[in-house]
C-alpha cells in the first residue's frame, strides 16, 4: 500500500483549515498532537479521541486518526491508569492523531456547520455566530416549514431531534451552528435568526426559545459532528489518493 509522508499531509490540512490563524478554547491543541513514524497508508475519521475510538482505528489498520475532539483540552497528568493505556495504544501500534476543532467547525467548504448546511439544503448562506472572535456558522434566508426542516435533520444526522418550537411555524431566517451552542440561543436571536439548528443545549434553554420567539433544533452534538471529519478524509483521499474509513462510535448525546 502507498505510503504519504504525514509532514505533507499534516501541512496541508494546517494550510487548508487554517490552523494557525484560528483562536480556540484555553488548552485545546488543534494540529498535529501525536505523532508516528512518519509515513501514513490509511485514514481513520472520528468525532472524538478517545480510548474506544484508538482501538478502533488500530483494528482498522489506521496510521492517522483524523479527530474533531481530540486528547488534550487542559493540562493532562499524570498519564496513568486509562490515559497511560492510550497512550501506550497509540505508540505501541505507530498511530498518529491530527485535531481540529474549531477550525473545522468554521471551513466554508469542509466544515461541520457547512456541511451540515448542505445536507439540510440550505442555499445562499452567510457567516454566522462569532466564537473566539471569528464567524464558525452560516444562516440562509429561506422558506421552510419548521416540520419540513424537523424532517431534512433527522435525515442528514440519522438521529431524532429535539425540537423548541418558540418560533415561527415557517422558518424564514435559519442559522447553523453544530456542537454545544444551546447555551447561546441569544445570541442566535440577536444575530437576526428566528431559527437555529445546533447539537445541544441546557434545560432552561426551553423556556428562553419562548421568550425569545426562537425556533431551536438540538440535532445532538455527536451527530451534529460527524460531517467536518468525514469531509476532512475524503479530501485527503481526493489529494493524496488515501484510503479511508469512518469510525463511529455514537454517544446519543
Amino acid at each position: 500500500m502507498p505510503a504519504v509522508p504525514l509532514a505533507r499531509i499534516v501541512e496541508y490540512c494546517d494550510t487548508t483549515l487554517r490552523t494557525e490563524s484560528f483562536k480556540d478554547w484555553d488548552g485545546a491543541v488543534n494540529g498535529l498532537q501525536v505523532e508516528n513514524s512518519g509515513r501514513v497508508t490509511q485514514v481513520g475519521a472520528a468525532v472524538d479521541a478517545r480510548l474506544a475510538t484508538v482501538r478502533m482505528a488500530i483494528e482498522a489498520g489506521v496510521d492517522l486518526l483524523l479527530v474533531h475532539h481530540g486528547l488534550f483540552w487542559s493540562a493532562q497528568h499524570p498519564w496513568t491508569g486509562p490515559r497511560y493505556a492510550l497512550l501506550k495504544l497509540l505508540l505501541d501500534h505507530n498511530l498518529a492523531v491530527y485535531s481540529s476543532h474549531l477550525p473545522l467547525d468554521a471551513h466554508p467548504r469542509l466544515g461541520n456547520c457547512a456541511q451540515l448546511a448542505r445536507a439540510l439544503r440550505l442555499r445562499r448562506l452567510r457567516p454566522f455566530f462569532e466564537a473566539k472572535g471569528q464567524m464558525i456558522g452560516w444562516k440562509t434566508q429561506d422558506s421552510i416549514s419548521r416540520e419540513e426542516l424537523r424532517r431534512r435533520l433527522t435525515a442528514a444526522t440519522g438521529g431524532n431531534p429535539i425540537v423548541l418550537p418558540g418560533g415561527p411555524e415557517v422558518c424564514r431566517r435559519i442559522g447553523v451552528v453544530t456542537g454545544g451552542a444551546g447555551g447561546e440561543i441569544r445570541d442566535a436571536a440577536e444575530a437576526g435568526v428566528d431559527t437555529f439548528i445546533t447539537g445541544e443545549g441546557p434545560h432552561w434553554t426551553a423556556a428562553l426559545a419562548d421568550e425569545l420567539g426562537l425556533n431551536v433544533f438540538y440535532a445532538g452534538h455527536y451527530a451534529s459532528e460527524t460531517f467536518g471529519v468525514r469531509a476532512l478524509a475524503a479530501d485527503l483521499k481526493r489529494h493524496f489518493a488515501l484510503p479511508w474509513r469512518f469510525l463511529d462510535l455514537p454517544t446519543g448525546l
